[in-house]
């Protein structure tokens, strides 16, 4: 049955169908109860499956993910919100230290099925904290996977998928596209979790992004479309693992690729998918893998922040380099 939901509404269906079809799954968090969530995400979730599992936290991040943790180790499926992006730092210690290691001390034993949700990204106007793109720090770090919903049907079927697996997932969701709306089939077969996806194939240039900046680069494309180019954007859905096998494939057939992120440039993940690139596709290459992506700065108040966040003028004007090289 097809409906038309928000990206939010599409991850709050998709958290009722988890919370539906395993009593062991725990939602956790400050304001995710009565209130529903800052951005109504988990609203209803508490009044329809109780206060046992849907459970209002103390502001205290660090809390939220240890005793995670515990229930993980326990045999639950804790599912943990941070409240905004800036606010994981207090918890990062707990996520690097032990949530994605626990499974590799103890052989193997232990497995800490654990989804961390982090609504990240600018463009909303908010203030200080409440902006960042912290992706990076995760993908960087061993024992944990990372994942980034771009569109109401991937947030539908992905935060199911991120709540079944037994490994420890952060799941990170484009707070500025939490209002974009499409059609969600919950009868249809998702896709894997950790494939990537062509979602506008092309034959000049591959744009290879996540996230809030896949809508951009659709639109970027389509606006070079009207002067004739031919643009391939590619989502690539799993930050860590990244699915190399499509990105490659893309890149081979394109021989210019573009990484676009809001994550500052300065050895970002858009770093190493470049690096990366670079490695498997040198002979292919007609052009130097270029980066659109935010300034090696702190995020910048919101009267400024469409001037930081990359936009359809600083990705043509990639394009227009990278062709012409």
């Amino acid at each position: 049955m097809s409906s038309t939901l928000t990206l939010g509404k599409a991850l709050n269906e998709g958290l009722r169908k988890a919370l539906e079809n395993d009593p062991k799954v725990l939602i956790m968090g400050e304001d995710v109860g009565r209130l529903g969530g800052v951005f109504r995400v988990t609203d209803g979730l508490q009044k329809d499956f109780g206060e046992d599992r849907v459970i209002d936290t103390p502001l205290a991040e660090s809390a939220i993910v240890g005793t995670a943790v515990g229930l993980a180790i326990r045999g639950f499926r804790p599912v943990c919100e941070i409240q905004f992006d800036g606010f994981v730092f207090p918890a990062f210690d707990q996520i690097v230290t032990q949530v994605a290691k626990m499974h590799y001390r103890s052989a193997g034993n232990v497995k800490l099925p654990i989804t961390i949700r982090i609504p990240f990204g600018g463009g909303i106007g908010a203030v200080e904290h409440h902006s960042e793109s912290p992706e990076s720090y995760f993908c960087h770090t061993p024992g944990l996977k990372v994942v980034s919903c771009s569109n109401p049907v991937d947030a539908y079927w992905m935060i199911q998928q991120a709540i079944a697996s037994d490994d420890p997932i952060v799941f990170f969701e484009p707070k500025r596209r939490y209002w974009d709306k499409a059609e969600v089939d919950a009868t249809a077969s998702p896709k894997s979790l950790w494939n990537a996806e062509v979602v506008r194939p092309g034959s000049e240039v591959t744009l290879l992004t996540y996230g809030p900046s896949v809508k951009v680069c659709l639109e970027a494309a389509a606006a070079a479309e009207t002067e004739g180019r031919d643009i391939e954007v590619v989502d690539l859905r799993s930050l860590s693992p990244i699915d190399w096998e499509t990105v490659i494939a893309s890149v081979r057939k394109t021989q210019h690729a573009i990484v676009v992120s809001e994550a500052p440039v300065y050895a970002s993940l858009a770093s190493e998918v470049a690096a990366r690139i670079s490695e498997k596709c040198f002979y292919e290459l007609e052009s130097p893998v270029l980066r659109v992506c935010g300034y090696s700065t702190p995020y910048p108040t919101s009267r400024i922040e469409e001037d930081y966040l990359p936009d359809l003028d600083r990705i043509l004007d990639a394009v227009d380099r990278s062709l012409a090289f």
